[in-house]
Formats: structure tokens, sequence, C-alpha cells
């Protein structure tokens, strides 16, 4: 059996996955869709070659695991801005940047769309796994995540099933040991989320409290041990009353100076956020990605690059409203 002639209808179908699980092992969209592109084209090279003793899904997770671990040799960890150190209890200080981190990335849109387990990709749980080894992130991905059976990640990692299930282990400890502060199962899966119903009224909630400058509304909108993280910076805060205190003073400066567009991201709720020009219009400024608990929200990560507004679908400027 071989797929050369037949590679793009047949392999192509594996794109959304492959690319979700290169984005878990390295962190970055940017070189996730680089691994993913190398996978292809190290398979289509060799297609004629494939003779079906695994299946293509298979076959293909191979060649993207292979560059995965590879890529890893020669790359440091990402981190969110809490991995990094402690809390700052002073809004009014001076931001530290860390231009020299390179910072994890979120993921556009909602895994669920790409046949893709959501749960495995929420912003916390990507961050953890940057505290594992490169064998060890695979392991837990393809056991936990993609819900291999311990023969076949052990094959396809070139381990004994003993190894494989002993990274494992020592990866499931270290994910729970790297979670935030006030991060449970339910939050990493997405299940202490409200109901749509309430999802949807406490986001627009949260847009309307921010583009109205609106700094009481908001704080009926933040569990008490909200936390706020700003990459590139190293600066992040903890507790509403601290993280009240910056948005105030840095954010909400007035009525209309910000607009708030709904996205998705890491299959969480998030908004590209737009700052007002001096001619009217707004230019891109953060992407958020909000982590909500029950009624409350309990983590607001905002990436400050305006260069992620094109991977979500989003310009870099709106027009100035007439």
């Amino acid at each position: 059996m071989t797929i050369g002639e037949d590679f793009a209808s047949v392999a192509g179908q594996f794109r959304g996955e492959l690319l979700a699980y290169c984005y878990r092992m390295l962190g970055s969209i940017d070189e996730a869709e680089d691994l993913v592109q190398e996978t292809y084209l190290r398979a289509w090279r060799s297609s004629g070659g494939f003779e079906g003793r695994a299946t293509v899904r298979t076959w293909l997770y191979r060649i993207a695991t292979n560059a995965c671990l590879t890529a890893l040799e020669r790359r440091a960890r990402r981190p969110l801005p809490a991995g990094l150190g402690a809390p700052d209890e002073d809004p009014a200080a001076p931001l530290v940047a860390g231009p020299e981190v390179p910072w994890l990335q979120p993921f556009p849109g909602d895994p669920a769309a790409t046949v893709v387990a959501r749960e495995g990709i929420r912003l916390a749980f990507v961050a953890a796994l940057q505290y594992l080894s490169a064998r060890q992130r695979a392991a837990l991905i393809m056991r936990d995540v993609l819900d291999w059976p311990a023969a076949e990640a052990a094959d396809l990692l070139g381990m004994t099933t003993t190894a494989v299930n002993s990274a494992l282990r020592r990866a499931r400890d270290q994910i729970a040991a790297a979670l935030p502060a006030g991060t449970d199962a339910a939050d990493v899966t997405g299940l202490a989320e409200p109901p749509d119903p309430a999802r949807r009224a406490l986001l627009d909630r949260y847009a309307a409290a921010i583009e109205n400058a609106d700094a009481g509304a908001l704080a009926s909108l933040l569990r008490e041990d909200i936390a706020l993280e700003m990459p590139p910076l190293l600066t992040w805060f903890a507790g509403r009353d601290t993280v009240l205190r910056f948005v105030a003073a840095s954010l909400l400066t007035g009525p209309g100076e910000l607009r708030l567009v709904p996205v998705t991201a890491n299959g969480q709720p998030g908004f590209a956020v737009y700052e007002r020009e001096q001619d009217g219009a707004f230019r891109a400024h953060a992407i958020q990605v909000l982590t909500l608990t029950g009624p409350a929200i309990t983590r607001i990560v905002a990436f400050a690059d305006p260069a992620l507004f094109a991977r979500f679908g989003q310009p870099a400027r709106l027009p100035a409203p007439t």
C-alpha cells in the first residue's frame, strides 16, 4: 500500500490535530506551524515507501514527534510571567519588561472545531507542560490528551512501555505542581466555566466595563484572587484590589478609549483589545485570554503583541466610528 498519489487528501485531514500537538509540545503557534509544514514535507518525500504497517495518522505523529524532540533540544521553555516569579504588590511601581524571554503564545481559535481535545490545550495546561522534559511532554500528551495506549506511545517514542508509564507518572506530578496557584482540574478542563448563556452575559459585561472605563462594574466580575499577566512584561499582579488599581490607572483612562472584539484562544474566551489613536481610529493593543470559574473571571493573560492579531483574523487597525 502506498499513499503517494493521494497524499494530500489522505494526510491533509490530520493537519489541525498535528498543529495542536506541536503547539502543546513547543508552546508557540509560530514554531508549531513551521514543524507541521516540515512534517508534511518529510512525509511527502517518503510517501512512496509507506507500506501501511502503521496508520497514516500514527506515521505522521511519528514524524512530527521526532521533529518536535529535535527542536526542543535547542529551545528554552516558554513560560508565562507567573512561572518566573512572585506577583508584584505595588501597581504603581515601574513595569519590568522581559524581551529576552521566549514567551508562551496563545493558540488561535477553538480546537474542538478540529477534533482536538479542548481540555488539552487550555493556556494553564500548556504553560505547565513547559516544565516537563521533551519526552515527558510527549508521553503525557499521547496518553492523557490523545488517549493512546501505552504500547503505541512507547513504540512511537522509542521507549519501553514501562519507561513511558514511569515518565507519565512523573509528568502528572510535575504538571500538578506547575499549575498556577488557585488553578484546579476544573479550570484546566473548562468544566468550571458557567453555562453558555451566563458565559456570554459575563463576557458582555466585561467588555462593556472595559469600554466604558467602569472600574466598579469590572470589580463585580473579578474573583478575589484574580491574576493578571501581561507578557512580554515580567510584572504581574494577583488579588482583586491590586489588579483593579493597576487596570484603573493604566487601562481605564476614559470611556471610548478601548474597543474589544471577541476572539477564542486555547478554547477559552478572549478579546482583541484596540486602543484609540489621536485620529479616532483604533490600533491593535493586546490579545486577552480569560479564565472563567463559575460566575467570575479568575485569570486574565494579556498578550501585548500586535503581531498576534493577524493570527486571530483581526485587523491591525479599526476605523474611527462615524
